[in-house]
């Protein structure tokens, strides 16, 4: 086995010396657990838009632009992933014909990703679904509480967002 030791603690543990604070251990254990159910939900997700042809990244974009066009930048920094991943994404989403890139009023370079007729049915094919599979788990979870986490949720989101970077040495 691993001496008794969780796989919690390689992250509660720093490797330079000394002890973090009980509120860091706390932060700790949920970057580990937030980490964990982004594994499943993406697993989750490609299970979801796998027989509609598509996976949980390019689900997301498709996602982002459902109801308003946006640049690849600011589905990046929306979602929190890079540009470039972004738009490989949307390059294949484009060669696909689910989206099509148009002219920017707000900028000359940065196209704006929009949906097409096939984008719209294969999202609307992926939210029919998703809705079932998120309803069992909203309905496992329960509202009340699941309302709650997403305030928590925010909260910690607005100190992660406002803390220094790790690399901001």
């Amino acid at each position: 086995m691993n001496g008794g030791r969780s796989r919690q603690d390689a992250v509660k543990r720093p490797v330079t010396g000394g002890e973090r604070t009980a509120t860091g251990d706390a932060f700790s254990g949920l970057v580990v657990r937030v980490l964990r159910l982004h594994g499943l939900l993406t697993a989750a997700g490609d299970a979801l838009t796998r027989p509609v042809g598509q996976t949980s990244a390019r689900w997301q974009v498709l996602a982002m632009i459902e109801g308003e066009s946006h640049s690849v930048a600011e589905t990046a920094r929306t979602l929190g992933l890079a540009r470039q991943s972004v738009q490989r994404v949307a390059d294949l989403l484009a060669a696909s014909g689910l989206i099509v890139y148009e002219a920017n009023p707000r900028h000359r370079r940065a196209q704006l990703m929009t949906l097409t007729d096939d984008g719209r049915r294969a999202l609307a094919a992926i939210q029919a679904r998703q809705r079932p599979w998120a309803d069992a788990i909203g309905e496992s979870a329960g509202a009340r509480r699941l309302r709650r986490l997403n305030e928590d949720l925010d909260r910690v989101l607005g100190a992660v967002q406002t803390a220094d970077r790790p690399d901001q040495d």
